[in-house]
């Protein structure tokens, strides 16, 4: 198999990144290029999906790749192109719900699990940590997987992408996230640290981090 790249596109194949502890999947799906990601741990087969944004039935391939179908689903965020397929493939895969405390009750299913910053979920053997990076909504999540045998891996939803953080609807509210995006990220995690948002490509922190100022001062 090729070397993970997380260029993916709507319609073509999932890309692939295998870590000895873990396995992540990565697929585009719906008119906005939604990202879709699948966590599997090696050891133990169980796994999760963040964001059922769209395409129920491409995503129950993603589910179900390599192993069980997944047992939790998280919802980084409460906007609806992040969860047009959640209540199909919660339904499918028998899944428990994962999504930030205030964005909970926006989402069109009940959420088994609130999650705040500083939580952890666990899956299979591994320990994923939740970062609330808040600003593009209320309750928006990212998800921390610190490889012991390599770089952190950090899941960022729609607050942090190549170029910048999320789009926010006040001044305030821009302030809010990139406060957040540096304290709780920038700040505690390495250049190497390797980034996947929810449309797009992939990022490093390293790549981002010279442009922070650039960011607060253009305010978006």
């Amino acid at each position: 198999m090729s070397e993970y790249t997380g260029a993916v596109t709507v319609g073509g194949e999932m890309d692939v990144r295998r870590l000895p502890g873990l396995t992540i999947a990565k697929l585009a799906v719906g008119p906005m290029s939604n990202n879709a990601y699948l966590l599997r741990c090696t050891q133990t087969d169980e796994a999760m999906l963040i964001d059922a944004a769209n395409e129920a039935p491409r995503l129950r391939e993603l589910v179900e790749f390599e192993g069980p179908p997944v047992s939790a689903i998280l919802t980084t965020h409460r906007h609806p192109d992040h969860w047009q397929a959640l209540a199909e493939t919660v339904d499918a895969a028998g899944a428990a719900v994962y999504a930030g405390a205030e964005d909970a009750d926006e989402l069109p299913v009940a959420v088994d699990e609130r999650l705040a910053h500083g939580d952890h979920v666990t899956l299979g053997d591994l320990s994923l940590e939740i970062i609330a990076l808040r600003g593009h909504t209320p309750g928006s999540v990212a998800v921390l997987y610190r490889d012991p045998e390599g770089v952190p891996h950090l899941f960022t939803g729609d607050s942090l992408f190549p170029g910048g953080v999320g789009k926010t609807r006040s001044s305030e509210d821009f302030t809010q996230l990139v406060d957040d995006v540096e304290a709780r990220v920038f700040d505690v995690l390495p250049d190497e640290t390797w980034f996947y948002p929810g449309h797009g490509d992939d990022s490093t922190l390293g790549a981002e981090r010279p442009h922070l100022a650039e960011w607060r001062t253009r305010g978006w």
